[in-house]
């Protein structure tokens, strides 16, 4: 038997007026979804845990099997582990964005107004140039700066203390000023960062091709070296991770999973769908895994930028891309795999970030069929009468047999 889970990130939604008092995830076309849910078991998980941050931290370790609560020691440290930065017990990992603000002349950098949290969706190889050119200004023996991925990239402080700071995508389109870090430094170093990279050439070239400028760091997310069961040890399934984003591929190499590139996966709505779909599919048939997470960012992506359009496009390539390739692909090798799809948490619409709401999940088993309902959704899983009410239990209903 082989296992795997497809994750649309922030996929779960509430319903819009705009689509009639339907969700994305309903409006969406998803015929293969919905053809599985005639015959899997659908319900509704919870995975944040009571008293901590709707994130995809926490989110993820729970689809995983982690208990957030005994595992989380921040986001950022697990982001880390993917880039390869060898964290001593004393250090601290920051996020460090690069993120759109506001252009006004002659206003203090508090009084701006965070545009994109992305930067448009940045390359890696221009943020690189910008990250290049900060840490040419920052880089001291306490602070050490390493290029992500896209957006996102990392901050070591060695000895430092952990910094509370809002994620920039809780506050788009809102003022800075009361949502920037209380430690000095970190709050001077965000501030002259606009000043390096408003004009600097990479972003000179993107604002005149129309594109949103990454004329500012953001730093957040704070943690301590993280510890990971390794997953074999936890659940004697060899697992590889399938994700462009550095906190899944973060989480595997802390658990001792394999971390699988696919060339042209970026997380963004036109990542490369059907690679990641078959690098899950030959981890499985090829390389001996039991178990293969495949992670999409794009359905999270699109819920913080606000667009209805882009995030049911986003589900609908995750059907038609990503779990179409995978079951037919399946199907096709004659192995007989259990296979469990869901959002890690919803990314509403209307509020542009994530929430701590339980999520929809639907559990598919090719070797028997159980009862299911016409199609997979929030209002379809709410009335399933199933509630998983902590989310690091559910992986054991995946790997269940019985």
């Amino acid at each position: 038997m082989k296992y795997i889970v497809i994750l649309g990130d922030g996929m779960a939604d509430e319903p819009l007026d705009e689509l009639k008092g339907g969700t994305p995830l309903q409006c969406a076309k998803t015929p293969v979804m919905d053809e599985l849910a005639k015959v899997s078991e659908i319900g509704m998980v919870k995975t944040i845990p009571d008293g901590m941050k709707p994130g995809s931290d926490t989110a993820n370790l729970s689809v995983i099997g982690y208990n957030p609560k005994q595992y989380y020691t921040g986001r950022s440290p697990l982001e880390a582990l993917s880039i390869g930065v060898d964290m001593k017990d004393t250090d601290v990992a920051l996020r460090c964005n690069v993120v759109t603000l506001s252009e006004e002349e002659n206003i203090p950098y508090g009084e701006r107004t965070i545009l994109d949290h992305s930067s448009g969706e940045i390359t890696t190889e221009e943020a690189d140039l910008l990250i290049q050119a900060v840490k040419e200004v920052f880089e001291t023996e306490t602070y050490h700066f390493y290029t992500g991925t896209s957006y996102r990239h990392l901050l070591i402080w060695e000895n430092g203390q952990i910094a509370e700071a809002t994620p920039p995508h809780d506050v788009l389109n809102q003022t800075i000023g009361q949502y920037l870090p209380e430690d000095r430094k970190l709050r001077e170093m965000m501030e002259k960062s606009y000043d390096i990279l408003n004009s600097h050439p990479v972003n000179l070239k993107r604002a005149a091709e129309g594109k949103n400028k990454a004329n500012s760091l953001w730093f957040w997310g704070a943690g301590t070296k993280p510890i990971l069961t390794s997953y074999f040890e936890k659940t004697g399934k060899k697992g590889a991770m399938v994700s462009a984003v550095d906190l899944l591929k973060g989480i595997a190499v802390g658990a001792h999973m394999k971390v699988i590139d696919v060339p042209g996966a970026d997380g963004s709505l036109h990542t490369n769908y059907e690679g990641k779909a078959m690098a899950g599919v030959d981890a499985l048939l090829k390389d001996g895994c039991d178990f293969a997470y495949i992670h999409l960012e794009a359905p999270d992506e699109m819920g913080h930028q606000g667009s209805i359009p882009d995030k049911i496009t986003a589900i609908e390539n995750l059907d038609q891309r990503v779990i179409k390739v995978v079951k037919e692909a399946m199907d096709a090798s004659g192995e007989p795999y259990r296979m469990l799809i869901m959002p890690d948490h919803p990314t509403p619409i209307c509020c542009r970030t994530h929430t701590s709401d339980p999520i929809p999940y639907m559990l598919y088993d090719s070797t028997k069929t159980v009862g299911g309902v016409s199609e997979y959704c929030e209002k379809a899983a709410r009335e399933s009468e199933i509630f998983i009410p902590e989310g690091y239990t559910l992986i054991d209903r995946l790997f269940a047999e019985n």
